[in-house]
């Protein structure tokens, strides 16, 4: 159903799926679904105010403690969180301490009053995708019932078929590349009850399957681009989001901040933005 309801604000949480990568811009940033959606509504919206505090590599603890009671504090009308992944992606991992810990980062964020979007992520297809999928079921039953507890809106990627497209990934084949950035955006859009502008969940045209020589190539510049720096940081102990904060968030003060278009109309990429006050 569709909606004419005006959403003035909007801050995401959650990790690198949030934060963008890898749809990245010529000046080296991210841009992803969440800045893609942010800019469509303040074209709606005069005076839109914008806060994306996602980091890449958080698992849900960090993202419930670093970021959910900044962006509670903000008073947004619209707030997602999308967390978990990371947690049941690794190799030894509780479900159900995870799934506790996103109860708790959904009631606090509910409680600010705004809309709450809830996401059941997408996977692409492959080994990876089967070998966890049981895990990521169980995530996902419950994030059905936080939705329904706090009269959340859950977008459906999960089940999506275009978005398990491996076309649709980035070399990593973790993140997805912007066509997949875009689609995601197009669907929390619909999800809100906004017009749709197309169909997101549209497969993509059939091709013809890389050769072996190709898929070689790719698998060798993954192993060493991706998999083994994945390998390290995680033989180490770090994480890709060490010591960053998110793209709207002052370290130094310790707080979150808006940032918002100087031309609506035409409100361009959110990294041109200005920032305001909380």
């Amino acid at each position: 159903m569709e909606t004419n309801a005006p959403y003035t604000s909007f801050v995401a949480v959650g990790d690198s799926f949030t934060e963008g990568m890898s749809d990245g811009l010529p000046d080296g940033s991210y841009r992803g679904w969440a800045d893609l959606l942010a800019a469509r509504l303040a074209a709606r919206t005069p005076d839109f105010r914008y806060a994306n505090l996602a980091v890449r590599g958080k698992l849900i603890g960090q993202i419930a403690d670093e970021q959910c009671g900044p962006a509670a504090s903000m008073g947004a009308d619209l707030v997602t969180l999308v967390g978990g992944l990371n947690d049941v992606l690794r190799p030894r991992c509780d479900v159900a301490e995870v799934c506790a810990t996103l109860e708790n980062a959904a009631g606090l964020l509910a409680r600010g009053g705004g809309q709450l979007v809830l996401m059941r992520s997408p996977g692409r297809r492959g080994p990876v995708l089967e070998r966890f999928r049981p895990r990521m079921e169980r995530l996902f039953a419950r994030i059905d019932e936080l939705a329904a507890r706090h009269g959340a809106v859950v977008v459906d990627l999960y089940a999506s078929r275009a978005l398990a497209d491996p076309r649709l990934w980035a070399d990593d084949r973790l993140h997805l590349n912007a066509e997949g950035h875009r689609r995601v955006a197009e669907a929390v859009w619909q999800a809100l009850g906004l017009p749709p502008v197309s169909d997101w969940d549209t497969p993509l045209p059939a091709a013809a399957p890389p050769g072996w020589r190709a898929r070689r190539t790719a698998d060798l510049r993954f192993a060493r681009e991706h998999l083994g720096p994945w390998i390290g940081r995680r033989l180490t102990g770090r994480s890709s989001g060490d010591d960053r904060t998110g793209a709207h968030f002052d370290a130094e003060l310790g707080q979150a901040f808006w940032v918002t278009p100087e031309d609506h109309a035409n409100p361009g990429p959110v990294s041109g933005w200005r920032g305001v006050g909380t």
